[in-house]
């Protein structure tokens, strides 16, 4: 009975991380698989996100760009043009609302 309940442990501990690591974010607006993560951020001073162990921050926007800060390093990014690569992530601009921000976020 020991023996089963050592296996039965461990197997939840392994399925806990497993899915920890396939969440890989830490917000409400971020949507992530395992190495890439859709985010929305909101359009105010102070919203940030936090995904693939980095923080994202706003800083403003208009009908085709957005500048935010990630890994304290600001990079202005422009819809529909190459994904920016900083702090081993490379992010690019997919959506621009009155409300919000959207954008994809991979690794390299």
């Amino acid at each position: 009975m020991l023996i089963l309940s050592r296996r039965l442990s461990a197997a939840l501990a392994s399925a806990a991380l497993g899915l920890a690591l396939l969440a890989g974010c830490s917000s409400d607006n971020v949507d992530c698989g395992l190495d890439q993560c859709t985010v929305t951020i909101q359009r105010e001073v102070n919203a940030s996100a936090s995904f693939l162990g980095v923080e994202a921050k706003f800083v403003k926007a208009d009908a085709n760009t957005a500048t935010i800060e990630v890994a304290g390093e600001q990079i202005q990014l422009n819809k529909g043009q190459q994904a920016v690569q900083v702090g081993g992530l490379q992010i690019s601009l997919d959506s621009v609302t009155g409300d919000s921000i959207g954008i994809q976020v991979s690794r390299q």
